[in-house]
């Protein structure tokens, strides 16, 4: 099927941009004239609905993704200027795919120098092969700031300064962003307007460890905030959101998912 065979149903594209908006509206509340990127994540969601929002009047171009495969199969159906961005736990087997796609924007779990590696490896060929049209690849280091076993990331301190440090001296086809991390769900539950996620303070302040420690000359972004709690993240200086469920409503099974309706 391509592009134009996609049927995007009127009612329900009036619902995700509706949907989409108020999110918008509760960021830029917020926000207080900051700039904050909003990513809509859209795994097990068919392509008709990131169509419908990337598409006039809505406009939306950031797009996130938890499985590799679901967003190779869904990049090849859709505009090329969507910015993808790979938010799921990176396999090392994964990266020379994600690395290929012309319109991936940001892989955002880098969680070790061995991932690093093929990432850059393998942006480097693409952009060999086609220089003129493909950039470096943004990443974010992903950090374990709850210290749950069950998290990817790496550990805060020496670890997070090791990565960061490898990625912006040793891997020219990377452009390291910022961090990322998916704190505790009790914790984002927890997250009001007016309250401190313990995990989003320990990501700034690993952000300026980072800086300090690489005597960088430019700021790196937190990425941080999901449905539950992107709000709070904001206002402790989050630059990038990633929102799904308020914005596309609940997600189907992996089993029962389909690319295209």
């Amino acid at each position: 099927m391509s592009q134009t065979d996609m049927k995007v149903d009127p009612a329900r594209a009036s619902t995700l941009i509706s949907q989409l908006q108020s999110v918008n509206g509760r960021i830029a509340a917020v926000a207080k004239g900051r700039a904050v990127r909003l990513v809509a994540v859209s795994k097990l969601k068919p392509a008709n609905d990131i169509l419908a929002l990337h598409e006039s009047p809505a406009r939306q171009l950031h797009f996130g993704e938890n499985y590799a495969q679901e967003l190779a199969q869904k990049a090849e159906l859709l505009p090329r200027t969507i910015q993808w961005h790979f938010i799921g736990g990176l396999q090392s087997g994964r990266c020379k795919d994600l690395a290929k796609i012309h319109n991936l924007w940001c892989v955002s779990s880098v969680d070790n120098l061995k991932k690093a590696q093929l990432l850059d490896k393998y942006r480097g060929e693409k952009i060999k092969g086609d220089p003129a049209a493909t950039h470096k690849l943004n990443v974010h280091v992903q950090v374990n700031t709850s210290g749950e076993e069950s998290k990817s990331g790496c550990a805060p301190g020496d670890d997070v300064v090791s990565l960061c440090r490898a990625i912006v001296d040793d891997c020219p086809n990377l452009h390291l962003l910022g961090l990322m991390t998916i704190g505790a769900i009790a914790r984002s539950v927890a997250t009001t307007a007016g309250s401190e996620n313990e995990d989003f303070r320990l990501l700034r302040e690993q952000r300026d460890l980072v800086v300090e420690e690489l005597g960088l000359d430019r700021e790196l972004e937190l990425s941080m905030g999901m449905s539950e709690d992107f709000e709070g993240a904001v206002l402790m200086g989050s630059g990038e959101v990633r929102v799904g469920s308020t914005i596309f409503g609940q997600r189907p099974a992996k089993s029962e998912a389909k690319i295209v309706t």
